[in-house]
């Protein structure tokens, strides 16, 4: 799996800021994006401690947190990054220092637009050094069960594309499948305004452990057992959609483009970040990183971002009849 330069890095122009409060926390914050200098990548900043830290959107600092991505160093945090990572990944902005005063981003209405819209509105710029991108050429899985998975291959159209195959079986959810070729046009248009969704059941337990005590059916999709509360769906399968975001923003954290196609099913954060790992456990990997001087975004000693739970089996069920049949989903 080769590493190539793909095209210019690019940065924002100006500085954009975006305000409101976190999902999970109820927290007020503030969040500003800030143009960064080649080779500087993604990289947090929480500016509310006493000494600021700043922590590289990288999967080396990914820590475990059930249903989001969060990222820590050296005692500090940020959660729920993955609809920032979203809008910066999907519209190619490389490098950006993301300044911000609370341990969450803003929850604005539970997807990535407000985010694209501040970036774009700021401007986005291209820089004088190439960006490096990941080629897909071995058949990769990361499988928890015969429906639950995520797998990557090569493209045959050598580009980066994502399907997804959403089955929660009977329930307020029908199932949904979607296979989209990633560009900054394809996800400002049809992802970048989907969505996060839970069940009423999921919001009960929630706010019963103090969490989400401020989210409404505005800033998320709840569905009860008859169906969407107090809100209506932008897409007929805005829920797909909006998985597919997520994995935009995961897959981000491997810190290069990617040229291949990516197939999950039923799966979340936890798995996506999995497949990120297995990827960075290559040899090809490896080895190709070594003939590029990559500079590192802080001056950060870097832990080891593989461990032996990351080697995943191949897919040993009709799951990879389902990830097979992705090449024949609708675009």
């Amino acid at each position: 799996m080769p590493l190539k330069f793909s095209r210019k890095q690019q940065t924002l122009a100006r500085r954009s800021c975006v305000s409101g409060f976190g999902l999970f926390n109820g927290c007020d914050v503030t969040l500003e994006f800030c143009p960064a200098a080649e080779n500087h990548g993604i990289v947090f900043e929480r500016v509310d401690l006493a000494e600021p830290v700043r922590i590289p959107a990288l999967i080396d600092f990914v820590v475990p947190q059930n249903r989001c991505t969060v990222i820590s160093h050296q005692g500090a945090s940020v959660s729920v990054i993955e609809h920032v990572m979203a809008a910066l990944a999907g519209l190619r902005v490389d490098n950006c220092l993301v300044r911000i005063n609370a341990p969450e981003p803003p929850a604005c209405d539970g997807s990535s637009r407000t985010f694209a819209e501040a970036i774009l509105h700021a401007g986005i710029i291209v820089q004088s050094e190439f960006r490096l991108a990941m080629e897909i050429t071995d058949f990769l899985t990361y499988v928890e069960s015969s429906r639950v998975g995520i797998a990557c291959q090569a493209s045959r159209q050598s580009d980066f594309r994502i399907g997804f195959l959403l089955d929660y079986g009977p329930g307020p959810i029908p199932f949904q499948a979607l296979n989209l070729a990633i560009t900054p046009s394809v996800f400002f248009d049809q992802l970048a305004n989907c969505r996060t969704f839970v069940l009423e059941s999921e919001v009960e337990q929630l706010r019963g452990a103090g969490l989400g005590l401020r989210a409404t059916p505005e800033n998320v999709l709840v569905f009860g057992a008859d169906g969407i509360l107090e809100n209506s769906l932008r897409w007929p399968d805005e829920c797909v959609r909006h998985k597919i975001l997520d994995c935009v923003g995961d897959l981000a954290l491997l810190g290069h483009d990617l040229i291949g196609q990516f197939t999950a099913s039923r799966s979340g954060h936890r798995l996506n970040h999995e497949l990120v790992r297995l990827i960075r456990a290559s040899a090809d990997y490896r080895n190709s990183l070594l003939q590029f001087e990559v500079v590192s975004p802080v001056s950060v000693s870097l832990p080891e971002a593989v461990s032996a739970r990351s080697r995943a089996p191949h897919f040993d069920s009709p799951l990879v009849h389902r990830a097979a049949a992705l090449s024949t989903i609708r675009e």
